[in-house]
């Protein structure tokens, strides 16, 4: 027992004293944690529905129905666990240290049932702890926070450590040769990673069909694998299917870089090698963990070289890479630390490790083994040095309409290459300012988003970073040769009443100071505003499902609702339905009635796709949780027949 506790004690014991010096117990507003947070937010105010309409970004959009809704799943549930004791920021705050410490724990396990020692298990484990790149490492995972991305990859070494018994023919309960049932909570858990991050669902299926290749009856456990995988599916019914129904109303994140191999990757594949020699005289556990990585090599470069090239991009190569560094970094450790032998050797072979995993992230910044204050800011330090009450303050006083920001974030450093380090704090305005907002997120698959980021809302990926457009362009045009008529047409569709820029764009905004709309209204920090001199009316939420706008034109005139179009909206005047239809700028247009201009209530409710989707998941959760009762009823009976063959013991 010893074996297996003190190497997940100090695994434990590195991972929580990084955790409290780089997150402490302050709410995280670093780079993109401000939108996560407002996704968690979105969820405990709007409900877990993925198509619920979230008023606050881009005019209007189904916030987690085109984005994973598993990390703002994961952090609502942790609140309401909580009884109200952990704050909406509390609640994500845990989660974040759960995002940072959940790959090296359950890599710990999946290493130490495969290699049967607690020890062999540690510097995988510690590997997959303090792993810093790609978008699920601790840098791109916890301090840029791509949470979600994050948890997914740590659950991957989990679904390994559930197929380890079904690899060498045990079934539920009983060792067979023949056990054809694939474990019972892989659905739930594979539901769970596609959940958190569909790039790391090719991951999953590939260690789900290599255990069900292990041994024979391979026809018949591949055909359990199968059940498995469409019970998942089926699963997470209610995102996916109304996600495809509706996919041509959200624009792909297409901005990432091919995949490449440093010196680590190198000296992690050399590793990965060395295990498919040494699996060959083990079990079949390892042979399925040194194969993985190598498979999931395969599918990446399919993903790249075959399925981007047709325009296929919904998987970047870059994301399902993170699948097979993870699958890499497991049979890495297979291939440091062998087999058990004695128990003085294990610990050797494992501290050995863990001293050279230690001086390797000492020595660059492939593993992150000590975070430095200064990259990790903290949110105290942010609220006081941008202002941010007196900012949220100032918003909720600005005239009637929507929020544009000019940048996504706001640089923390004075320096002019855009990857410096930066928050997207704004992302929080309707939270905390209760103003719907332009801009002023992280990249967005929104078309309005796609509008701002390159003046069109039109089909086809959203291909460049907004970082990279901070203080360059808006609306596709370089920002010092945008002018107040161009401007003035793309505010007034989307309801703009307040503009919002940092003192540094000033040079390049002169022509927003000449605009005959708007007037520069006041400067906090390094924030300054510019506000419509009259306001603008936008669509008000006056019950769930339903907003009311007054709308202006001829009869039989198509009007702009001032909101982003979706299939799901109906309007309606008088009870009398109106037609809509999408406009140029992917805004909601409402063809007015005889009568003309005038009040208009619109309805948002789910259409066949939604309620499909979640009759599908309803189906499968019954028939999981079926299963389940049988698999339980049927290993206690098993377990009461062997106690009663068991012989009495002597006193």
């Amino acid at each position: 027992m010893a074996a297996r506790v003190l190497p997940l004690a100090l695994l434990l014991a590195g991972g929580v004293v990084f955790a409290a010096r780089a997150l402490g117990t302050g709410l995280v507003l670093f780079d993109d944690h401000p939108g996560q947070l407002y996704r968690l937010w979105h969820v405990l105010t709007r409900g877990p529905a993925p198509w619920a309409w979230q008023p606050g970004w881009w005019a209007g959009y189904p916030e987690l129905q085109f984005y994973p809704p598993g990390a703002a799943y994961a952090g609502a549930l942790l609140q309401r666990a909580s009884l109200g004791a952990l704050s909406p920021e509390g609640a994500y705050q845990a989660l974040v240290w759960l995002a940072y410490l959940l790959p090296g724990l359950t890599a710990y396990l999946a290493l130490a049932r495969v290699l049967g020692s607690g020890w062999l298990a540690l510097p995988g484990a510690l590997v997959a702890l303090t792993f810093s790149g790609g978008a699920s490492g601790v840098e791109g995972g916890v301090h840029v926070g791509m949470v979600g991305a994050r948890l997914a990859w740590g659950l991957l070494p989990l679904l390994l450590w559930l197929q380890v018994p079904w690899t060498h023919g045990l079934d539920a309960f009983t060792p067979s040769p023949r056990a054809g049932r694939a474990p019972w909570l892989a659905a739930p858990l594979v539901a769970a990673i596609t959940l958190m991050h569909p790039a790391a669902l090719p991951a999953a299926v590939v260690v789900v069909l290599l255990a069900a290749l292990a041994r024979p009856p391979r026809a018949t456990r591949l055909g359990a694998a199968a059940l498995q995988l469409a019970l998942a599916a089926a699963l997470t019914a209610f995102w996916w299917l109304p996600l495809l129904a509706r996919i041509a109303h959200t624009r792909p994140l297409a901005w990432g870089e091919r995949p490449g191999v440093d010196a680590l990757t190198l000296a992690l594949a050399l590793l990965a090698v060395l295990a498919l020699v040494r699996a060959v005289y083990a079990s079949r556990a390892a042979v399925v963990l040194a194969l993985w990585p190598w498979a999931m090599a395969a599918v990446t470069l399919a993903d790249g070289a075959v399925l981007e090239p047709l325009g296929l991009r919904w998987l970047p190569a870059d994301r399902v890479a993170d699948g097979a560094v993870i699958a890499l970094i497991l049979a890495a450790g297979l291939g440091w630390s062998g087999f058990r032998t004695g128990a003085r050797r294990e610990a050797l072979v494992g501290l050995a490790g863990v001293v050279l995993v230690v001086l390797a992230g000492l020595a660059g910044g492939a593993l992150a083994v000590w975070p430095r204050p200064a990259v990790w800011p903290r949110a105290q330090q942010l609220e006081t040095g941008l202002r941010l009450e007196s900012l949220w303050n100032a918003l909720r006083r600005a005239p009637e309409g929507r929020v544009l920001f000019v940048r996504s974030g706001v640089p923390l450093v004075y320096r002019g290459d855009w990857w410096r380090p930066h928050t997207h704090v704004t992302a929080l305005a309707p939270a905390r300012a209760g103003r719907e907002i332009v801009n002023g997120t992280f990249t967005h698959p929104s078309p309005i988003a796609a509008l701002v980021y390159r003046g069109d809302a039109g089909p086809g990926a959203i291909l460049t970073l907004v970082e990279r457009l901070d203080g360059a362009s808006l609306f596709g045009r370089p920002l010092a040769a945008l002018d107040a008529p161009t401007f003035g047409r793309y505010a007034e569709r989307l309801g703009v009443s307040t503009v919002v820029a940092l003192d540094l764009d000033l040079p390049r905004l002169a022509w927003l100071d000449a605009s005959p709309d708007f007037e520069r209204a006041w400067q906090i920090g390094f924030f300054v505003a510019w506000t419509r001199r009259a306001g603008l009316a936008i669509p008000k939420e006056v019950a769930p499902g339903r907003w009311r706008v007054a709308l202006e034109g001829a009869p039989g005139a198509w009007a702009p609702a001032r909101i982003a179009y979706y299939p799901l909206w109906r309007a309606t005047r008088g009870g009398v339905p109106l037609e809509t239809r999408r406009g140029d700028f992917g805004d909601l247009e409402v063809r007015l009635p005889p009568a003309g201009g005038g009040m208009v209530e619109l309805v948002y409710a789910p259409g066949a796709p939604e309620l499909a989707g979640v009759a599908l998941s309803a189906a499968a959760l019954v028939a999981w949780a079926l299963a389940g009762a049988k698999v339980l009823l049927r290993g206690s009976s098993r377990h009461g027949a062997m106690d009663q063959n068991q012989p009495l013991m002597d006193d």
